[in-house]
């Protein structure tokens, strides 16, 4: 028997209530290692309740970017990670639209990922 193949897929979203702050962009400071620490435990909890369940690993959050909003003072912050999991060899690849689905509803609708507001419109799974 082989064993299962590591795989990874990204996820990629946009926070509206958190302000990007030039911190964000250094993985050396205290805010982009906290905020790091949080939003790898919140997609954490999202995705291991997922279709994935036991074979979902975790995720890695790599990085966050500047979204200006467009007639507004206020900017965003977009979230990427990388999510890990094992693939048996002859399984269906992933189902990115059913995960992305299954995303969705677990976050109101793309809008709430535990204290942040999502814009419903940012999410992408591995696309």
């Amino acid at each position: 028997t082989t064993a299962p193949a590591l795989e990874r897929f990204t996820i990629n979203f946009t926070i509206t209530n958190l302000p990007y702050t030039s911190d964000l962009e250094n993985p050396d400071s205290a805010k982009f290692r906290a905020t790091r620490r949080v939003m790898n435990t919140l997609l954490d909890r999202l995705l291991k309740d997922s279709s994935l369940g036991p074979a979902f690993h975790g995720c890695e959050t790599t990085g966050f970017r500047y979204v200006p909003v467009p007639g507004s003072d206020r900017d965003q912050t977009r979230v990427d990670a990388v999510c890990t999991y094992s693939k048996e060899p002859g399984a269906a690849p992933l189902d990115r639209v059913g995960l992305y689905h299954q995303v969705s509803n677990k976050t109101r609708g793309i809008t709430q990922l535990g204290p942040y507001s999502l814009d419903k419109d940012s999410l992408y799974v591995n696309g």
